[in-house]
């Protein structure tokens, strides 16, 4: 069977967003969020790992909204240099 669709989820520094790709490379849905950056200290950005989770749960709802879109395969990108740290029950660490 064919492969109708791919997806990628872009976690960026500044926003993230999910597009889908038909199978000759043409984008057929796509959102984006941006998301809050903080500065605790100069040279440092941390971001609200909560609202990033929102807005990838955003972005994949808003491009599929009212879509039947067959997807074959996600590939998934992340900001570089990045660590998340959790507590037992799943909760973050800090913002």
């Amino acid at each position: 069977k064919k492969m109708k669709h791919v997806a990628a989820l872009d976690q960026g520094t500044s926003s993230t967003r999910f597009m889908v790709f038909d199978t000759e490379g043409r984008v057929v849905a796509m959102a984006q969020k941006e998301h809050t950056q903080y500065h605790p200290r100069p040279g440092w950005v941390e971001h609200d790992l909560e609202e990033v989770w929102a807005a990838c749960e955003w972005c994949v709802e808003e491009a599929l909204r009212g879509r039947a879109l067959e997807i074959g395969a996600l590939g998934v990108t992340n900001q570089r240099e990045t660590l998340c740290a959790f507590d037992a029950a799943g909760r973050p660490l800090r913002r």
